[in-house]
């Protein structure tokens, strides 16, 4: 017995490669498909960033931001009762004394007024869409509108903030930098979450870095904001006579002695961050020339797309980002605050965006990647039903309305070709499967394997969520 204990102690050095061989597999296999997984680092559930707390429907996620709210009642919310009753007076049974804002508080009567554009059905679900949007329509089978969303905020800053980062007050981690906490990144090359800034010709409400920004997370985890000039990340190339990796090599040795002495975590973010710049000098300047995409794709999203920091472009930039695999691409495009002349305004923010917003869905479709990214369209709130300031045929303009107003979302594991909720006659309260902000988060990080409630971080004593102490997953637009 002594003979045969020895003998399976004695394993020469075949012998292991062997049996090691498999468990060095399957170490790197995990290493190349979940790339933070042995990171050491672990969040509040237990999981390593990088690990799904179930099978995701979605891997990454664009998100088509509609800064300053388009109007749901000139888009993808028909009521024909308003253009019956233009002029009348909102019916205080309606309004139920509900919030104003101080642009028309002091209005002396609200006059409603029907959208000047008209609609039609499309699609096997018999979507309603406006004439604003024919593109958009041509992709109704492939898009999930949800007419019943609704926020507390009611000016532009806190429902912005609310929209993007679970909370209306600032300092709280944006959508974006929760998934890259939660799910890490597909791409060492690039970060996971970026950021692309256009502007339309309509009334524009201003953007800032605190929509994309990190909270109180790694800073690791904050957008990388890419610029609309011929440099998308600045100082990303090296200066002449500058040997940027000797000097990063130096700098990593300081951060790291300051790391020793102080053990603030924010040193190691930051030589994390030097890193991906001095890896992203390859990455990126391929990424981002779009002229080398074929014809056929330059005349789908239209010969914007070629202009730098146009919505086309970055609609198309999105794409090339996405399918790199970065997580989250958030676009935000300014000049939907029609307060006034919506009539004339929006149709320009409107061709803006309607024919790179459907490109994007048929691209995606087209290459395979539409079932795994969520693609995401809308604003912070909606608008009124009643006319802001003076009320002509030709000519109105419409408040800020929280109550209700409309998105639509498209792959990723969202139902194709349905309508989602429902207002009154009126579109001005909801009457059916009302969706909050909350609940909108809940059901994005459902999509990509987070649940919400476990999606979390201390800080300041305090466990924090994106959805804060609510929201619940909605079933009725998942597949």
């Amino acid at each position: 017995m002594k003979e045969l204990i020895q003998n399976r102690l004695n394993i020469n050095r075949r012998h292991f490669l062997g049996k090691a061989a498999v468990g060095i597999g399957s170490l790197a296999l995990g290493s190349l498909l979940v790339p933070d997984l042995f990171s050491g680092k672990a969040g509040e559930a237990g999981l390593p960033p990088g690990l799904p707390h179930f099978a995701p429907k979605a891997k990454r996620i664009i998100y088509l931001f509609q800064n300053g709210a388009p109007s749901q009642l000139e888009s993808f919310d028909y009521k024909p009762a308003l253009i019956r009753m233009a002029g009348q007076d909102l019916p205080e049974s309606i309004r139920g004394g509900q919030r104003l804002t101080g642009m028309t508080s002091g209005q002396k009567s609200f006059p409603l007024v029907g959208s000047k554009f008209t609609f039609q059905q499309y699609g096997s679900s018999g979507a309603w869409i406006s004439e604003l949007f024919p593109h958009i329509a041509s992709v109704a089978d492939d898009i999930c509108i949800v007419r019943s969303m609704h926020t507390e905020a009611i000016n532009h800053d806190p429902a912005l903030t609310f929209m993007q980062t679970g909370a209306q007050q600032g300092n709280r981690p944006s959508m974006g930098a929760w998934l890259s906490y939660g799910l890490g990144s597909e791409n060492q090359n690039l970060p996971a979450f970026c950021v692309l800034l256009s502007r339309g010709k309509g009334n524009g409400q201003g953007v800032y870095s605190k929509l994309w920004s990190n909270g109180f997370l790694d800073a690791t985890h904050q957008g990388v904001l890419f610029s609309s000039g011929d440099n998308p990340i600045l100082y990303l190339n090296d200066a002449d006579g500058v040997d940027r990796r000797a000097m990063l090599d130096k700098l990593s040795e300081l951060n790291h002695l300051g790391f020793e002495a102080s053990g603030d975590p924010a040193i190691t973010a930051k030589i994390a961050q030097y890193e991906m710049a001095y890896r992203m000098q390859t990455a990126v300047p391929e990424l981002t020339d779009l002229s080398r995409e074929p014809d056929h794709i330059i005349k789908m999203y239209g010969p914007e797309c070629l202009v730098p920091g146009t919505y086309a472009a970055n609609a198309l930039l999105a794409r090339k980002l996405s399918e790199s695999g970065v997580r989250f691409v958030q676009l935000y495009h300014q000049g939907w605050d029609q307060h006034d002349n919506l009539p004339g305004e929006m149709v320009g923010q409107a061709r803006d965006v309607d024919r790179a917003s459907a490109a994007l869905i048929k691209d995606l479709k087209q290459r395979g990647l539409l079932e795994e990214t969520l693609v995401i369209w809308g604003g912070e709130f909606g608008r009124t039903n009643y006319c802001q300031g003076n009320f002509t045929k030709d000519n109105y303009g419409r408040d800020h309305h929280p109550r209700a107003y409309s998105i639509w979302m498209a792959g990723g594991g969202v139902k194709p070709g349905v309508v989602y909720g429902e207002t009154d006659e009126l579109g001005y309260n909801i009457v059916k499967d009302p969706v909050h902000i909350n609940d909108f988060h809940a059901t994005v990080l459902h999509l990509c394997g987070l649940d919400h409630e476990k999606l979390v971080y201390k800080h300041l004593g305090r466990r924090y969520r994106l959805t804060d102490v609510a929201g619940k997953v909605v079933p009725g637009i998942i597949v």
